[in-house]
């Protein structure tokens, strides 16, 4: 064993300095805020399932934070995440499935109708259920 180290001959990963922000990135990283949003939307589906069961006192004050205004931006982030983490999951198994969608130009086109899609069907469902 030589007592001088060896320099390693493989290349280095890319550091986020030397990628340029795109669309598929965007996506990427909101793919995983969304997943972890969904656990705190799950528990307060499981808070309200309580409060639902727990009788009409518990569902009412449930239903008083829902309604807030702090509420339906939270109601209004759910819903995006639902939909975004739902499309983006879509295009995660046409990759993994057919291989298909890979070319850069069709990811970030891709990656911006999930953007549009979440945000237009999270505002379609909060004006629907206000409407209602």
């Amino acid at each position: 064993m030589s007592a001088t180290p060896k320099a390693d001959s493989r290349p280095l990963s890319p550091h986020l300095q030397i990628w340029r922000f795109h669309a598929t990135m965007a996506a990427s990283i909101t793919h995983r805020l969304t997943g972890v949003g969904l656990y705190g939307g799950t528990l307060l589906i499981a808070a309200w399932l309580v409060a639902l069961a727990s009788g009409p006192d518990a569902y009412n004050a449930v239903e008083a934070v829902a309604f807030s205004i702090p509420g339906q931006i939270l109601l209004f982030l759910w819903a995006f995440a639902v939909l975004f983490h739902f499309a983006n999951g879509i295009r995660h198994l046409v990759w993994d499935g057919p291989g298909v969608g890979f070319d850069p130009k069709v990811a970030s086109q891709v990656s911006i109708f999930n953007f549009a899609f979440a945000l237009l069907g999270a505002a379609a469902l909060m004006t629907a259920a206000i409407l209602s």
